[in-house]
């Protein structure tokens, strides 16, 4: 199923209704809309823009990643030889080695909140800019083919209704993707960087 804004989409077919009745599409009843759909999201997330910009995301984070990713094999090193020392230690070095284990764990667990805290920050404003440049393309594109009411159909938008039936005729998403990526003049990377379907959670820290 689709979902779509109810404020958006009932302002859309006031506008729709009233456009239509003064300028009725040829060999369509006097008030009919011409009606579209469009995957935002997937949309701003396909354009060539967002896709190099993502993967510059990508990089930017690699350290933290990288990070995090020896402190977990540090974790899992010490953990391994402690269990395997056990018997031969004394209290106080067994309590020492979890000690130490314990520290690597809430180091690792501050470095993955702060990474993905900035991380998340960051994303949002990657996909904003570029989704509101799409967002101006997209405007361009539907008074140009005509069309009275564009819907929204991202999926798991938050209180949405259901889009019952949309015509794949009607989908708009690629046309524009196309025409963005035809305006904004960027290439599509050299390697395709993985278009997230939400945001990208960064690595986790060692678990306790």
């Amino acid at each position: 199923m689709k979902r779509v804004s109810v404020l958006a989409a009932v302002v859309a077919s006031g506008l729709a209704l009233s456009a239509a009745a003064q300028t009725p599409a040829a060999g369509a009843p006097a008030g009919a809309p011409k009606v579209a759909v469009i995957a935002f999201q997937a949309a701003v997330t396909a354009t060539n823009e967002f896709q190099r910009d993502f993967g510059d995301l990508q990089k930017k984070f690699e350290p933290q990643r990288n990070q995090l990713k020896s402190l977990s094999d540090e974790v899992d090193s010490l953990t391994k030889q402690l269990q395997a020392q056990a018997a031969t230690l004394s209290d106080a070095d067994r309590a020492a080695k979890a000690k130490a284990i314990d520290e690597k764990k809430k180091q690792a667990q501050r470095i993955a909140e702060d990474a993905q805290n900035d991380y998340q920050t960051a994303m949002q404003e990657t996909f904003g800019k570029v989704a509101q440049k799409v967002d101006d393309v997209l405007n361009t594109f539907a008074k140009d083919q005509g069309f009275t009411v564009v819907i929204d159909a991202t999926e798991n938008q938050q209180q949405a209704p259901l889009v019952l039936y949309a015509a794949p005729s009607s989908d708009i998403t690629k046309a524009v993707v196309d025409a963005y990526n035809a305006k904004s003049g960027v290439p599509a990377p050299p390697v395709e960087a993985p278009a997230p379907a939400g945001l990208r959670p960064a690595p986790k820290a060692p678990s306790k």
